[in-house]
């Protein structure tokens, strides 16, 4: 395999990296909702919701840009992908949905079951949400069943196989370290210290999950290692991401808790890097017939509208990553609350 420097291309890394984008930043608001109940008072929880609260909706935009990015680049590969996905995606949009009613609505009134059935809500919405990322990731590593036409020829059950299902639960765990490493960032006291506590649990269990996972990869998936296998030098990647999963526990275990997040979005970065590079040129893979996947090429829109947004996207991402800059340097430092609090 011989990567090509075209406009096909480009949009391939470019869709890449909102998508890449999205991961790292709701994966903490994710993460974040996943380990909700563990917390134990009224105030743990509220901070927990205060700490991704002036984020998450800015978060969300890379997901909406990504996904608009593959429809105009990419059309028939976001139309097949969108069909076959569709009630699983119906289910991811109704999570985040319930997500942010929940952040709303939590505080508006002061019962016990009304703050408890909220909590509850934001958790499971959370843990679903991920799971179901998780589930589509590894149906794209391995395949789906398309027919002549670009059709998915499966059902949403057919989706739910093994390796689908560990790559999910994989996901949900990086993604809950990665929001447990966020919020200690964000907190202090007890919360800090009950944190403190949970979060070496949480990396171990992500090693031992990233173990399994690679070691499933490389037996039942073997096709996205062809192109490192193809061109060694890009073995460093997935090599950089196993540091990085290393790197955090030694900087957690010093109590720097921002290089920590770091490593932890470091690890995201380029295990999501080395699912593209292993991808590379195809969009989604067809399997059993391998001949009717979709490329960049036999799926892509015409050289000019690649060009035409191309500079639209030259443009319009150096705003995206302004704004999110501002927002979180407007936001930094430890969660107070007060009367203006969720």
């Amino acid at each position: 395999m011989i990567f090509t420097l075209d406009m096909n291309t480009v949009w391939f890394f470019l869709v890449g990296i909102l998508l890449t984008g999205y991961a790292v930043l709701d994966g903490f608001d994710l993460g974040a909702g996943a380990l909700h109940l563990t917390t134990k008072t009224d105030d743990d929880r509220r901070k927990v919701i205060n700490s991704i609260g002036p984020h998450w909706d800015g978060n969300e935009v890379w997901l909406l840009t990504g996904g608009g990015a593959l429809f105009a680049a990419f059309p028939e590969a976001y139309a097949t992908a969108f069909s076959g996905f569709y009630l699983a995606l119906f289910l991811l949009l109704m999570g985040l949905i319930c997500r942010a009613l929940a952040m709303e609505f939590r505080s508006k009134q002061t019962m016990r079951w009304w703050r408890s059935l909220w909590d509850s809500v934001f958790s499971i919405a959370s843990i679903i949400s991920t799971v179901l990322m998780g589930v589509a990731l590894g149906n794209i590593a391995l395949g789906l069943p398309l027919n002549g036409n670009h059709d998915f020829t499966g059902t949403f059950f057919s989706l739910l196989h093994p390796y689908a299902l560990l790559v999910g639960v994989m996901v949900l765990v990086l993604f809950t370290m990665h929001g447990a490493l966020y919020l200690l960032v964000k907190n202090e006291g007890e919360l800090y210290a009950r944190l403190r506590k949970l979060t070496p649990k949480l990396i171990m269990t992500f090693w031992a999950m990233l173990l399994v996972t690679t070691i499933a990869t490389f037996l039942i998936v073997p096709h996205v290692v062809e192109n490192l296998k193809a061109m060694p030098v890009l073995f460093l990647v997935p090599v950089l991401a196993f540091l990085a999963a290393g790197y955090l526990f030694a900087a957690h275990k010093k109590g720097n808790d921002f290089r920590a997040l770091l490593a932890s979005a470091v690890t995201i970065a380029t295990l999501f890097l080395s699912l593209g590079l292993g991808l590379y040129p195809k969009l989604i893979l067809s399997s059993p017939e391998a001949a009717n996947s979709l490329t960049i090429y036999n799926a892509a829109s015409s050289s000019k509208t690649l060009w035409i947004m191309l500079v639209i996207a030259l443009i319009g991402m150096p705003l995206v990553i302004g704004y999110t800059t501002f927002v979180y340097r407007s936001f930094v430092g430890k969660v107070k609350l007060d009367e203006h609090s969720y």
